[in-house]
This record gives structure tokens, C-alpha cells and sequence, in this order.
């Protein structure tokens, strides 16, 4: 569904990413863990189209992304708060996206009633602009929104950091489902080494830009990875 090939990205004439090959087939749940500064974001952010590659391609169901529109109606995505419209309520940022995939405001509540435990009243009915929400919760936000749509691919930029360990929980249960029940491609990045193992099927590991591994998950998968960081 998504194929790298031989992408590289530069900053200032410094490498930050070189990818020569990277395929990623629908329906899986891909885990991308490394240390700070390890190309994670890059990735993410040059599948999206947010940068322009120094080298190479990035491709969604065998149609180039570069430049290109196609892939934005399938692709749901939250990396940072610089994703979210923080002069809007919660309320009206949803019915916004909701609007964007052909929903109403009753559709878009419809939607988003189905994570009132994860996003909690708080954030439901907060008459509170975005900007004034806690990180957490602007994280929250952010997630849900990118669900919208219900898209075919969804990708998260350390999704479980500034989550309490019950969102974290409820988060991972979600995407565990989205995986399995719905069979939804999912890219997501942690710098929990657990939560990518118990959601992931599949880790990818980066240092320096480059793939280090690239391995199925098991049950020995969290004890692999703890020793790999551990050197």
C-alpha cells in the first residue's frame, strides 16, 4: 500500500534520512521506534508530503505522493499540535474535519460519541478554545480527528507521550482494534517499546536515518528490542 524507494531527505547538506527500501502492505501495523534524532518524524513526514525528498519517492497504492492529491482522502494522520486549528472549540474542530470527509454535525457526533471514554467529557463538551487545552488533551483531540473518515491509513507521531497511563491504555486498545477488526494500515512511532509491541505486528527500527531492523513481532520482540536499546 505505501512503497519507499530510495528516499533520502537533507537538512543543511546534513543526511537525516536514507531509506533505499521500505514496503508497507495494507492491513498492517507497522511500530517505528528509535532514540531522539533518528528519522522517525522525517519518515512520517515526507509520507505525507510535508517535505520535499532530496532523493527518491514515496508511493501510496502505486501512485506517487509528491505532489500529489489522491492519497488525502485515504490517509488520516496527526504528528503534532501544529495539526490542529487551536482558535476553534473541540466541538467545531470536529464538525471542520467531519465537513472535509461529507459529514454533517450530527454525522461528525455520531463518530466521535464512539470515543467519549478515550477523549472523557472534559474534552467533549469543553466550551475551552484548543489552544487552552492541556497537551494531552490536545493529543486527543488531535487522534480522533485523524480517525474521521474512518481512512485506510493512519499515521501517529508518538501518539501515547503526553497521555495518561488510562488513555494510553484506551488508545492502545483502539488501535489494537482498528488493526484487527478493521484491517486498517497503521504507522505509528513510540518511544514506548511496549506499546508498539503489543499493538504492532511488524517493527521497524531506525538509527541515523537508516533501517537497523526490520522484524515480525513475537512474544520475544519486547525482550529483543530491550536489548538492541540497551547497547
Amino acid at each position: 500500500m505505501i512503497e519507499v524507494k530510495n528516499l533520502k531527505k537533507s537538512f543543511s547538506k546534513r543526511l537525516a534520512l536514507s531509506i533505499p527500501d521500505l514496503k508497507i502492505e495494507a492491513g498492517s501495523c507497522i511500530g517505528l521506534v528509535g532514540n531522539n534524532g533518528a528519522g522517525k518524524s522525517t519518515l512520517f513526514s515526507l509520507i505525507l508530503d510535508l517535505f520535499e525528498a532530496s532523493e527518491g519517492q514515496v508511493f501510496s497504492k502505486s501512485q506517487k505522493v509528491g505532489g500529489s492529491e489522491h492519497w488525502k482522502s485515504y490517509t488520516g494522520s496527526f504528528l503534532n499540535e501544529g495539526f490542529l486549528i487551536e482558535f476553534l472549540t473541540t466541538k467545531e474542530y470536529f464538525e471542520f474535519v467531519g465537513s472535509l470527509h461529507g459529514l454533517n454535525k450530527a454525522g461528525t457526533k455520531t463518530f466521535t460519541n464512539q470515543y467519549e471514554e478515550f477523549l472523557n467529557v472534559e474534552i467533549i463538551e469543553s466550551k475551552k478554545l484548543i489552544r487552552d487545552l492541556s497537551t494531552g488533551n490536545k493529543s486527543k483531540v488531535g487522534i480522533v480527528a485523524a480517525l474521521i473518515g474512518n481512512p485506510e491509513i493512519l499515521i501517529l507521531d508518538e501518539p501515547f507521550s503526553h497521555l495518561d497511563p488510562s488513555s494510553q491504555m484506551r488508545l492502545g486498545k483502539i488501535l489494537k482494534s482498528l488493526s484487527e477488526d478493521q484491517k486498517m494500515t497503521i504507522l505509528v512511532s513510540s518511544h514506548s517499546l511496549k506499546h508498539v509491541t503489543d499493538i504492532c505486528n511488524r517493527i521497524v527500527i531506525l538509527e541515523k536515518g537508516e533501517i537497523k531492523k526490520d522484524i515480525y513481532t513475537t512474544s520475544q520482540t519486547l525482550e529483543e528490542l530491550e536489548e538492541y536499546f540497551a547497547v
